[in-house]
């Protein structure tokens, strides 16, 4: 699979570099949060929430907007799932991290083709806005030794849990958590738990890519 670039004029239809905050503080605290083998996201995490330069940032992030700034940490070269919500999301890495991306046009008779999806690497230290089109899920190690550290800013309240009675539109049966619309492939341990299983073709696996 091949591996663009955010700074590729190819990302402009999924994102943005986003420049002009100083973000050491939320770049020390995320450096400190752990990484372990698997994946492992925490949509609040005080200590970045706390850290110098976390207020102003995410209040120009969403607006004024209550936020939320989380990470998601560990090791991972699989696609398994395609995410959106109905804002952008900001994400900063410690380390080079990669982003599976698709879009919501992509979706078609409610599927969509992984062959659809494209690769961005991100490099460490630079801040890059995912739109609210663009379906996203787990970031990707560069560096398996490393792993990655990826802060995850969104509003507040996303990701936790929200599981309504199914309604009457087909998007109604992707809602997977509070502000959370999930796609998944069935090879994934979400489909198994009773996500949508509306990805066709390949759970990508990226680890022969990098």
């Amino acid at each position: 699979m091949v591996i663009h670039s955010v700074t590729d004029p190819l990302f402009k239809a999924y994102g943005r570099v986003v420049e002009g905050y100083c973000l050491d503080g939320i770049l020390g605290a995320l450096a400190k949060t752990p990484v372990p083998q698997n994946t492992t996201y925490v949509a609040l995490e005080p200590t970045l929430q706390n850290a110098q330069g976390a207020q102003e940032a995410g209040e120009a992030f969403f607006g004024g907007m209550p936020f939320q700034m989380g990470y998601c940490n560990g090791h991972n070269t699989k696609l398994n799932c395609l995410e959106y919500h109905r804002d952008s999301e900001f994400n900063l890495g410690t380390e080079d991290f990669i982003l599976l991306l698709a879009r919501m046009e992509d979706i078609e008779d409610g599927k969509l083709d992984t062959g659809k999806v494209a690769a961005f690497k991100v490099p460490a230290g630079v801040l890059v806005e995912v739109y609210a089109t663009t379906l996203h899920y787990a970031p990707c190690h560069v560096h398996p030794d490393k792993g990655f550290q990826v802060l995850v800013a969104l509003p507040l309240n996303t990701n936790t849990d929200y599981r309504p009675a199914p309604g009457p539109n087909r998007e109604d049966s992707w809602l997977w958590a509070r502000n959370k619309w999930l796609l998944a492939h069935p090879d994934s341990s979400e489909a198994k738990q009773g996500a949508a299983a509306v990805l066709t073709g390949i759970n990508i696996d990226i680890a022969g890519d990098l």
